[in-house]
């Protein structure tokens, strides 16, 4: 199931966010819209809920968090954009992997709150 929302991620939602790979959900952020698209089973279809949002496409950004360790990823293939100075899976400018980690530790706050 996906759930794209502007603000935190409720208990009950987050169990629902489970149901596609149970330890670990997949992510997607528009880091300037503040906007969080998870629990997809690939990246690309948050990845378009998004721009079908009018998102930009330079602000949309993938990962996930493995809910066993509570370790964010940055790694999807919806990053690898040349365009905007990414040639890999990874999020490599710091800046925005800070805003990115920012926002996923928000969005889910429910699971770093214990």
């Amino acid at each position: 199931m996906i759930i794209t929302k502007t603000s935190a991620y409720t208990k009950k939602e987050i169990e629902k966010l489970r149901e596609e790979f149970k330890d670990y959900i997949k992510t997607v952020i528009d880091i300037e819209k503040k906007i969080c698209s998870a629990g997809a089973n690939r990246h690309f279809e948050s990845e378009q809920i998004l721009l079908d949002q009018d998102s930009s496409q330079s602000d949309i950004w993938g990962g996930g968090i493995d809910l066993s360790t509570k370790e964010i990823d940055f790694n999807s293939f919806i990053n690898i954009r040349s365009s905007d100075e990414n040639p890999s899976n990874d999020i490599l400018d710091p800046q925005i992997r800070k805003e990115y980690y920012r926002l996923t530790k928000y969005f889910f706050r429910e699971i770093y709150e214990k």
